[in-house]
């Protein structure tokens, strides 16, 4: 957004909002200009620092009521040099069509009540492949801000830890599994899900081992099996470490090979119903799924303590705002 043409369209569109927020008048006859052009009953909206999403629906607004806009300030001395003119308009149409996808990305991605980590990669995937894609129709700026927008999000995410917590969260998605994972880093990413799953024990391995007392217990007669069982135990012995990284490859190769489940199937739903098939597969899904991908989370926990403690309630102790906060949230 550092270009000084969108510098330009983005304080004209707050003197704009400022125009129409100081001035009653100006106000009602904005209404009724909607009214008669048959636009929708909105006010203007302004640009917040601590909302990304504001520019654009800042931008969004002011393009729909640019009508009703030009009726209004046509006729006032005043305030008739804040019309934007057909340069300012292209400015904010190319930035309209740039953002508005990437907010409506921003909005799934930043909630709570939902699987959202597992997305960020296939995301970043559709903004390069088709949403970020340069086009030969397109104009100039709009180029440039798309170019500038993908580098960005590039070096966001170009830690290399950060890369591998997204390819096993990805994996572990049953919508996309390895579909988006770098080919030179699949086989490591499997190596990692086997470590981890080789250090977690199943319910049946953590259950105590019950055995009857001898005394209780009735001689019962051998059967011919029972000799060819004994005759394959004395062949060798068998490695137990041996035997869980065998059922441990065979649990991961078993889910990779299984198809993807569709888009819109809850990722969690799904291995509830498959969790008594990969066991522990369905541990790591637990850990990983539930990090949420944007900071928004947590964000509006701190929105929530700074509503709680207010100027009248600053007298609040600290155990209190914990408790009201969590009730806030969870109630």
């Amino acid at each position: 957004m550092k270009d000084p043409r969108i510098e330009r369209a983005m304080g004209l569109c707050k003197k704009l909002v400022g125009c129409f927020s100081y001035s009653w008048r100006r106000k009602r006859e904005l209404s009724e200009a909607q009214k008669q052009l048959c636009l929708p009953d909105h006010k203007l909206k302004t640009e917040c620092s601590k909302r990304w999403g504001s520019r654009q629906a800042m931008v969004r607004r002011i393009l729909e009521q640019q009508a009703a806009i030009t009726h209004v300030l046509s006729s006032d001395r005043k305030a008739r040099h804040l019309l934007p003119t057909w340069q300012d308009l292209e400015v904010l149409e190319a930035v309209d069509k740039t953002l508005t996808p990437l907010a409506d990305f921003t909005d799934a991605l930043s909630g709570e009540q939902y699987v959202s980590v597992s997305s960020v990669k296939p995301a970043l995937h559709l903004f390069q492949s088709s949403v970020l894609a340069l086009k030969e129709d397109e104009s100039d700026l709009i180029c440039t801000i798309k170019s500038k927008i993908v580098g960005y999000l590039e070096e966001k995410y170009n830690d290399q830890k950060t890369q591998d917590l997204l390819d096993i969260a990805t994996t572990l998605d049953p919508r996309f599994k390895m579909t988006y994972v770098n080919e030179d880093n699949k086989t490591a990413v499997q190596n990692k899900l086997q470590d981890e799953m080789s250090k977690l024990k199943t319910v049946e391995e953590s259950l105590p081992i019950t055995t009857s007392s001898s005394s209780s217990a009735k001689k019962t007669r051998k059967t011919l099996g029972s000799f060819f069982k004994a005759a394959q135990s004395n062949t060798g012995p068998t490695d137990p470490a041996s035997q869980q990284q065998q059922s441990v490859s065979m649990e991961l190769q078993s889910y990779l090979f299984l198809s993807n489940a569709d888009s819109e199937v809850d990722p969690l739903v799904w291995w509830k119903a498959h969790k008594e098939q990969y066991p522990r597969l369905s541990s790591l899904a637990r850990k990983y799924l539930c990090i949420p991908a944007t900071s928004s989370p947590s964000e509006r926990v701190f929105s929530t303590g700074g509503n709680i403690v207010s100027c009248r309630r600053s007298a609040l102790k600290p155990q209190n705002v914990d408790r009201l906060v969590f009730l806030a949230k969870n109630l």
